[in-house]
């Protein structure tokens, strides 16, 4: 089942069921007029969404309207919690190796995760905006992930708990402002102003869409990042992925409840390669899901960074694809622009 939410001038927007094929929609507010509302029932809404989700597959909906990605917030444009993990920890040795630092062996037992902001998220195909005067210079940046949403986690659940709660599956792009995580990281306190509203794929599926390819609580398929249409990465999303998302929710939970809802991502993909001549993926390297990864293996083998952070006007793309090339959650397409502040 494919579900997105369309803009209809509320801060929650209406949800859509979207066929399989992304080419059509309809909302359902007989149903449940948001996605969180179906989420907090969704023992009585899953059934009826998915009466809905074959009617639309086989052509037979009343109602049905044709499916414009532009027109749609993020799935949740809001939620009770979005957290990010760090599960390729080829990217976080990268990153470490990059400033001289060593791995800490427990970063292979124990997942990084940070709490991110989740009051209002960046619609799918809407600009990634920072202020005119300073933006560019705070080194904006892509980073590709996916995430899942999860029905209710009760405190302290195992991950074989947690791999049956999760109810969805998103892409996201994990807005980075990389210029200014140093000195907050240096305050020993975490992310904050450089983590600034992330974006997620117009359509949230449920994991039997993506067939075979959800083994283990991981998403084997490669997910395709550009930047202004030409092919940046392909990094595997179930390759070098060390922490599963049944981990990554029950690291979550391990303190806490979540409820119906909460938001978890995977961290920026992210496969081992080689050099960095052979990583790009003209070399046949499956290239990257960020540009800091690119910069750490330039300093690394260079001794400085040489590709810049993203400018006013590039755009991003992330998608992921089935076996047969079709769009499985609809594509994060967006562009950076400059707001007034």
């Amino acid at each position: 089942m494919k579900l997105a939410t369309l803009k209809n001038g509320t801060r929650d927007g209406a949800l859509a069921v979207v066929s399989r094929d992304l080419r059509w929609c309809q909302t359902v507010p007989a149903i449940a007029h948001h996605l969180q509302t179906a989420l907090d029932d969704w023992a009585r809404a899953s059934p009826q969404l998915e009466t809905v989700y074959q009617a639309l597959n086989q052509g037979t909906a009343s109602g049905a309207q044709a499916f414009d990605p532009h027109a749609c917030h993020s799935p949740l444009p809001r939620a009770y919690q979005w957290a990010d993990g760090s599960a390729y920890v080829n990217h976080v040795e990268l990153v470490r190796r990059a400033r001289g630092a060593t791995l800490p062996p427990e970063f292979w037992t124990d997942p990084l995760m940070y709490q991110g902001g989740s009051d209002a998220f960046i619609g799918p195909c809407d600009p990634i905006r920072v202020p005119a005067a300073t933006g560019e210079s705070w080194g904006v940046d892509l980073e590709g992930e996916v995430a899942v949403i999860t029905d209710d986690v009760p405190l302290g659940a195992s991950p074989a708990q947690c791999a049956g709660a999760i109810r969805l599956l998103m892409l996201v792009n994990d807005v980075s402002l990389r210029h200014l995580i140093p000195a907050e990281l240096a305050k020993g306190f975490g992310f904050f102003q450089s983590k600034p509203a992330s974006s997620f794929s117009p359509v949230a599926v449920t994991p039997d869409e993506l067939g075979d390819a959800w083994q283990d609580s991981r998403v084997h398929l490669p997910l395709l990042a550009q930047i202004n249409g030409q092919p940046f990465g392909c990094p595997d999303a179930g390759v070098d992925m060390v922490f599963n998302f049944a981990q990554l929710v029950a690291h979550a939970a391990k303190t806490r409840a979540l409820c119906a809802g909460s938001i978890i991502g995977s961290g920026t993909v992210s496969n081992k390669q080689g050099s960095l001549h052979g990583s790009a993926i003209v070399n046949g390297g499956v290239g990257y899901a960020c540009i800091a990864e690119l910069r750490m293996l330039e300093t690394i083998e260079t001794g400085a960074p040489i590709t810049a952070f993203l400018s006013f006007g590039d755009r991003v793309r992330i998608d992921m694809v089935d076996p047969q090339g079709a769009s499985i959650f609809g594509a994060i397409d967006q562009v950076v622009a400059p707001c007034e502040g």
